[in-house]
């Protein structure tokens, strides 16, 4: 059944990527003979679609997943894959033949069915487990404040098609019980008795059997397993591991084939960071593209301002603490500075030109930066690079500050867009900074991205604390 929705999914996407490229032509095109061409590039798109869009999670099951995460993946799959074909046609010496209104017309055409069908298809199915069709029903072993929170989570989301029926209470410890059961509608029955519980799952053909349990229950969730591992049930185990991990663990990793749940290591599973990737290097080459002749006319600003190179190049710390050379328009006269020692702008500082100032004012002179994101060492969004001699101070009295190198920093950030930028004349704005990009790193998502980066265009390019 699954082969079946998965296959039925490809071949919607396929008739809608055609169906916006034939609208799109009647749109553009008075003459029909006119629009072969492009009616055969959005085919060939189409084929990149089938090969990309699984990468993106786009075909893996809607349950559980929020639609403004479901309509982010798909908006990220389509633009990646716009961008492969295009640079093919451009390899190819094809790009001419493309009309770029018609382009316009079929991305937001595509880009628009693609979410708005899989949007409806998410309230069809809403409605259906709202009217008690299509459930999961979810038996939980478990106790404390991390098993109701499960069952306050279940009760809140209805539209995922899980209900919680029956909890059983191990030990039949008083410091077990749940308070919640007494106020979930529809009633979820308690279990203090481990057999009663078993009898009650099988003669219900539950399908799901979760274990919230924190890891000092290690006999109860032996005890479960052995008893059900013969059942054609599905057992989840959902440690409470809250007060050991550093970041929320939304699953597990596959290490040497063993699955491990990080407790420190990068929040990003290893398909986000992909994800991540791919949209840094598209976005990075776009924007290099476009901005060409803006980077030109600065270049040319900064060579004439004042003697010295155009690019202002510093050694920063990248992901896992690697060493890389970012580049910036020189803000600065040339002078030297005391070995070890790297002296922060301040406002009204003597030595920022007349042209840097307003490069730092605008953050014009960070725009180089997209070429460290071409090569790999930033990203688009994530927390700031600081100086080594900074980073190695910051290191020995803010706490968490660490945790920043493991992900790639970025142009912008979420401490940046909410005014923790410029100069930490004191630890508390550091500390500040250093608290907003654990929060980025701990609920990353590419909807959050693309808040950052809309944040950064509008408001960003101006602070009073850029100088």
């Amino acid at each position: 059944m699954r082969d079946f929705q998965g296959l039925f999914a490809r071949l919607c996407d396929v008739a809608l990527i055609f169906a916006a490229a034939v609208l799109a032509s009647h749109l553009r095109f008075e003459d029909s003979a006119q629009d072969g061409f492009s009616d055969a590039f959005a085919l060939y798109t189409a084929a990149f679609a089938l090969m990309l869009f699984p990468v993106f999670g786009v075909y893996e099951s809607w349950r559980g997943r929020s639609k403004r995460v479901l309509a982010g993946q798909v908006a990220l799959a389509w633009i990646v894959v716009q961008a492969c074909a295009l640079m093919v046609m451009f390899s190819l010496r094809q790009i001419d033949f493309i009309s770029r209104l018609w382009f316009a017309y079929w991305s937001a055409l595509a880009a628009g069915s693609l979410i708005a069908y899989r949007l409806v298809a998410h309230a069809v199915l809403a409605r259906l487990r709202h009217a008690g069709l299509n459930l999961h029903q979810v038996a939980i072993v478990g106790c404390g404040t991390h098993c109701e929170g499960i069952l306050r989570r279940i009760e809140a989301a209805p539209a995922t098609g899980f209900r919680a029926t029956a909890v059983y209470l191990p030990n039949g410890d008083p410091r077990h019980e749940l308070a919640t059961l007494d106020h979930t509608e529809p009633k979820v029955d308690r279990f203090d008795d481990f057999d009663a519980f078993v009898k009650y799952v099988r003669a219900s053909d539950l399908h799901e059997l979760w274990l919230v349990l924190p890891l000092s229950e290690e006999r109860t969730i032996l005890r479960v397993v052995r008893e059900f591992h013969e059942d054609l049930i599905n057992i989840r185990f959902m440690p409470d591991i809250r007060a050991l991990a550093l970041f929320d663990t939304s699953g597990i990793i596959d290490l040497l084939g063993v699955p491990a749940i990080n407790l420190m290591a990068s929040p990003l599973s290893p398909s986000a960071m992909l994800k991540k990737e791919i949209f840094d290097r598209v976005f990075a080459l776009c924007a290099l593209i476009g901005l060409a002749p803006l980077l030109l006319v600065i270049a040319i600003a900064v060579k004439i301002s004042s003697p010295g190179p155009v690019f202002f190049r510093q050694k920063r710390k990248g992901a896992d603490g690697r060493v890389f050379t970012i580049y910036k328009f020189r803000s600065m006269r040339l002078h030297d500075e005391k070995l070890g020692v790297v002296k922060q702008a301040v406002r009204h500082d003597p030595r920022v030109t007349r042209v840097g100032a307003f490069l730092r004012r605008t953050s014009l002179d960070e725009l180089p930066q997209f070429f460290n994101v071409l090569k790999g060492d930033m990203s688009v969004v994530g927390p700031r690079p600081h100086a080594l001699e900074h980073d190695d101070l910051y290191q020995k009295v803010v706490a968490g500050y660490i945790h920043r190198y493991r992900i790639k920093p970025g142009i912008t950030g979420w401490a940046q867009i909410n005014g923790y930028r410029g100069e930490t004349d004191r630890i508390e704005k550091m500390e500040r900074r250093v608290a907003h990009d654990l929060y980025y790193l701990g609920n990353w998502s590419f909807a959050l991205d693309m808040r950052i980066i809309a944040a950064t265009v509008v408001k960003g390019l101006t602070h009073t604390n850029a100088y």
